[in-house]
């Protein structure tokens, strides 16, 4: 055999004479990105993505095509390559239309692969479904309870009638799996010798722990608290949220080898400077712990709490005294825990004062509904001017009467005062829930935000010191929900390992095709009703602290993940389309224009098409004909017009695609699907 040498990226290469440059590449394990070729049928060079520089010749060439000739010098991955198949991928994209992923997932803070979980549910594969959420969020039957679920405010199936119960599910699959005896647990790679030191073991905290010893790394987390769990344990009620469902979640990310150091105070038993210098990298994941003030006369007399100081109080079993009468300010998911605690352990008359109306409080629909159902009295458009005492204690609350004002910039309409208003309520209690801050005593060293928060870095989440990273409720905006936090920590667990291996690389978010779909589109399905949480009713759970959710059945919970639409792409994790669109950074806004709008088909039988994910590559067309030899598809049309369709008049034929599939293996981008 014929033997020339050639030199790719500097590397000089022996191949076979005749071959061309993309197989040779191949042959020595270099990538050059094609969505054309396949080694079954003949060059096609449709793509464009195979182009190379060889010294000596003025114009790209493609790999796929240019047959190698000895002595070549070529190069892959140039700047004039790299723009060449930038703007061929923003091409192709500007015409592919297709959901990468499905809205449920893209709305959470974390990432999750809800679509992913929620099938394999579907199918009675609990542990596998667990194994999927873990790729993100190591505590699902806790998030699962106490989550605002992001996912179902984007879940597509409320056009139909209501969206899945995507957070109960994900909470479902973790209990199924917690007590199975075989519960799922990550392996974890070969020892790094590296170290990170964890200040904060919340959500976030136990979020690092997690991702970061199964990198290998040696994990220690410090919290100042009695025990782990952070907000989960101490900010969060035990009928939402039994700790029994935390403890066996922690225990979990303890087994990986982490090791947990509680009443640790910064500042009081160890310095900041000491957990800093003792590992490799330290992360601060401290949260939130200060309740904000209303700033009104009489805050200072007895009877007012915090909200996260009262809820505190609650979980550690040593909780205030309440009197007959208590008033929680506040609208968000604090102010409806405390008030719904407050309930349980025996005030009479529980008022909760928000400033705005009902449809504008930030908490869950179904936390203001069921404290409701509790007996809660709300008291909307009122706002404290004043908390009254008598003897140094509480003893009345006066109220601005309030009313909304013109619509703002946002198209938001803000409380404003009606002038010379006011009601007076008669009070033993007053609970603030209106926000919360960090406290930063013992971390005066790193630099703050203009809030007062933590600042780091949106990308790399480092702070103002080298080796120091920051994540969750105590940076930057503040205080948010758990899976936001829950989101950081991953991410910063993937930058914290690139720094401990030398080279550090900031989080990213992924360029992802997205399609707009309308009620109208999903107006043939079949409407079934959402499946409804059993609960213990009202009466009975105001006099204890257990969980009043009791959980789905597995019918129940396998029949509620069937209702999913899978909105997502099929084949999302193993395209090739997106993800060297990724790794080229497209912008195909920069095309925008005409697309194709064509429903999905499966004139095949067994096989489904979506001609709006198509590109042309024309690879289905060619294996059916070249490889397979039976032709039953192939491009009809010209210019813009052009798609490809099954070409055959006897309908028997399409038996053999049941067994066949080559065309569907062979598609880059999941325009073809098995069904």
């Amino acid at each position: 055999m014929d033997m020339i040498n050639v030199k790719i990226n500097g590397k000089e290469i022996t191949a076979p004479k005749g071959q061309t440059i993309l197989q040779i590449a191949e042959a020595n394990g270099i990538e050059i990105p094609t969505l054309c070729y396949i080694a079954e049928v003949k060059a096609y060079g449709a793509c464009g993505l195979c182009t190379i520089e060889v010294e000596g010749i003025p114009k790209l060439l493609r790999a796929c095509s240019a047959v190698a000739s000895d002595g070549m010098v070529i190069s892959t991955d140039t700047p004039r390559v790299r723009q060449s198949r930038k703007i061929a991928l923003e091409l192709l994209m500007s015409d592919h239309t297709g959901d990468c992923k499905g809205p449920c997932s893209l709305n959470c803070p974390a990432g999750t692969d809800c679509q992913g979980y929620v099938k394999l549910i579907a199918q009675g594969k609990f542990k596998e479904a667990v194994e999927l959420v873990k790729d993100k969020v190591p505590l699902p039957a806790s998030i699962g309870r106490v989550c605002p679920h992001p996912c179902e405010t984007a879940c597509r199936r409320k056009m139909v009638e209501e969206p899945i119960s995507i957070a109960f599910l994900k909470s479902f699959a973790a209990d199924e799996d917690l007590k199975s005896g075989d519960k799922f647990m990550p392996e974890i790679a070969e020892s790094t010798g590296k170290s990170v030191g964890i200040i904060g073991g919340g959500p976030a905290g136990l979020t690092a722990a997690y991702f970061l010893a199964v990198k290998g790394h040696k994990v220690t987390v410090y919290d100042a608290m009695p025990e782990m769990g952070g907000m989960l344990r101490y900010g969060i009620p035990q009928y939402r949220l039994p700790k029994e469902v935390l403890d066996m979640e922690i225990a979990s990310i303890a087994e990986l080898g982490v090791e947990m150091k509680n009443n640790v105070r910064i500042g009081a038993d160890v310095t900041f400077d000491e957990i800093k210098n003792a590992h490799d990298a330290t992360l601060v994941a401290i949260g939130a712990w200060k309740s904000s003030s209303m700033r009104i006369p009489g805050e200072d007399l007895e009877g007012v709490y915090g909200g996260i100081d009262f809820l505190r109080s609650v979980a550690l079993k040593n909780p205030v005294k309440l009197g007959k009468k208590v008033a929680v300010i506040g609208g968000g998911n604090t102010a409806m825990d405390a008030c719904r605690s407050a309930v349980r352990l025996g005030a009479e008359e529980v008022y909760v004062i928000y400033r705005r109306t009902r449809a504008e409080m930030p908490a869950e629909k179904v936390e203001i509904d069921e404290a409701e159902e509790e007996g809660v009295i709300y008291k909307f458009l009122n706002n404290p001017v004043e908390i009254i005492g008598e003897d140094g204690k509480v003893k009345a609350v006066k109220l601005q009467v309030m009313e909304l004002g013109e619509p703002d910039a946002g198209g938001r309409r803000s409380p404003v005062p009606v002038e010379g208003k006011f009601e007076t309520i008669e009070l033993d209690n007053v609970i603030m829930a209106i926000g919360q801050k960090i406290n930063i005593n013992g971390f005066e060293t790193l630099e703050l935000t203009d809030r007062g928060n933590i600042s780091a870095d949106t990308e790399t989440f480092r702070t103002s010191l080298d080796g120091v990273f920051a994540v969750g409720d105590a940076t930057n905006r503040g205080a948010s929900i758990a899976i936001e936090a829950i989101g950081e920590a991953q991410k910063a667990s993937e930058v914290i390992d690139s720094y401990l291996n030398g080279k550090m690389i900031g989080y990213k978010k992924p360029y992802v095709s997205e399609k707009i779909v309308t009620a109208a589109d999903l107006a043939d399905r079949e409407k079934i009703s959402r499946a409804k949480m059993p609960q213990r009713s009202p009466e009975e759970r105001i006099h204890d602290f257990n969980e009043i959710n009791l959980g789905f059945s597995v019918e129940t919970a396998m029949n509620e993940a069937k209702r999913c639409l899978e909105c997502g792409c099929h084949d999302y994790h193993d395209c090739k389309l997106i993800r060297y669109a990724n790794q080229y950074d497209v912008k195909p806004e920069r095309f925008a224009g005409d697309k194709h709008d064509c429903p999905k088909e499966n004139e095949l039988v067994y096989i489904e098409r979506d001609q709006n994910k198509c590109v042309l590559c024309n690879l289905c067309v060619r294996v059916c004909d070249e490889d397979v030899g039976k032709g039953l598809i192939g491009l009809v049309g010209r210019g813009f017009t052009t798609v490809i369709k099954p070409e055959f008049a006897d309908r028997s034929v399409t038996e053999f695609c049941k067994t066949c599939q080559k065309c569907v293996n062979a598609c880059p981008t999941g325009a073809l699907k098995t069904l």
